[in-house]
């Protein structure tokens, strides 16, 4: 058998144009699909942006509210409530809006802003400049300096700027874990000053973020919030839950979805009809394997062999130019979303092992169906 599958590879190498047609059929098919999966990933990270750079484990929120974006308040005695439920070790509000803030230049820009609880400060970001203790002062932002940084004029230290009419100053300059995607700037305060600075329905609270205990008292904690008419949702909860809603719910995921099968069908046309013009051209050499004893399963190995060899060979290409362009594509330009996932390289693969059985059943079909008497007559 071992030497049948020298032969095949032989076979396969000796016609190089249609070898490397092949590879760079599938090749092309992956990067497509590799573009399209690892744009939809990298969108739906920054749209959970809010959700991982606060980095509670469990927040509380309306049953009503599909992403991070949503602001639907809560009525105050639910932090109470919250706080009283055993296996929480502390609960804090926090305040999610979008104010409007009024530059030095005249201009205007929308923002999103973040009122931290005055006592603990949970959800903190990490500081690049300034002393967190400052927000405090009098008027006191900081600003997370992400992708969106410039749009607010890159404040210094000690820039004033205006919100919704209230004075504001700049204290400090913020890490952010993950960029935002709504072209928002971000700014962090405490949870009076943003409930003072930006208008107010009845109630004020957005989110009350949790800390358990410990990871046992989760499941507990999320059925006794339950029985108040709310949700409790992990952070990773949470951020299936935004990524559900922009991909069964908007046409986000239909867009994508249809791109990417765009994608598959592109590579399986190139592979398939490439492979089985391959198979016709060696057709002589196959049925001369199979006069001197080769059997059909042989036969079949060979063919799913030189599939497999091309199959894989393209996707490991495929793959390496999708990674290098974006890698690029992200050192160019800031505010472009892509995210190379497990779940991406898998997905990947198995549309790849698909083109490989349907290109490599093509060309078994005419294999098996070889007599060597009409070979050798011919």
């Amino acid at each position: 058998m071992q030497s049948l599958l020298i032969i095949s590879l032989k076979l396969l190498a000796n016609d190089r144009g249609k070898f490397f047609l092949l590879i760079i059929g599938i090749t092309f098919a992956v990067f497509l699909m590799m573009q399209m999966l690892s744009i939809f990933a990298g969108i739906m990270h920054r749209a959970a942006a809010t959700i991982y750079n606060v980095g509670a484990k469990i927040w509380v929120m309306d049953p009503s509210i599909n992403t991070q974006t949503d602001n639907i308040p809560l009525p105050s005695y639910i932090l109470d409530a919250v706080r009283s439920i055993n296996g929480v070790k502390y609960a804090v509000p926090l305040y999610s809006g979008t104010g409007l803030v009024k530059l030095n230049n005249g201009n205007y820009q929308s923002a999103t802003i973040l009122g931290l609880d005055d006592a603990t400060l949970f959800g903190r970001p990490n500081m690049l400049s300034g002393d967190i203790v400052d927000i405090y002062d009098d008027d006191a932002y900081i600003v997370s300096k992400d992708t969106e940084f410039v749009k607010l004029g890159s404040p210094k230290l000690g820039t004033t700027f205006e919100v919704n009419d209230h004075r504001g100053v700049i204290i400090g300059h913020a890490e952010a874990l993950v960029n935002g995607l709504f072209g928002s700037p971000t700014l962090y305060t405490t949870y009076n000053r943003a409930i003072t600075d930006l208008p107010q329905t009845r109630f004020t609270m957005s989110y009350i973020l949790v800390e358990p205990k410990s990871e046992q008292d989760i499941i507990y904690i999320q059925n006794e919030v339950k029985q108040l008419g709310y949700i409790a949702l992990t952070k990773d909860g949470f951020v299936e839950k935004n990524t559900n809603y922009y991909l069964y719910k908007t046409g986000l995921g239909t867009n994508v979805l249809v791109m990417t099968i765009v994608s598959f069908i592109v590579g399986l046309s190139i592979a398939g009809q490439t492979f089985y013009t391959f198979v016709l051209e060696n057709l002589h050499q196959f049925g001369a394997l199979k006069a001197i004893g080769a059997k059909k399963n042989e036969l079949i190995t060979m063919i799913l062999f030189q599939a497999a060899i091309v199959g894989f060979l393209g996707y490991g290409f495929g793959i390496l130019i999708a990674s290098i362009v974006i890698a690029l594509a992200k050192l160019r330009l800031s505010n472009y979303a892509s995210l190379v996932t497990i779940d991406n390289l898998i997905l990947s693969f198995i549309m790849v092992l698909i083109i490989i059985l349907i290109s490599s059943y093509i060309g078994v079909r005419k294999v098996i169906k070889i007599d060597p008497f009409d070979i050798f007559r011919g």
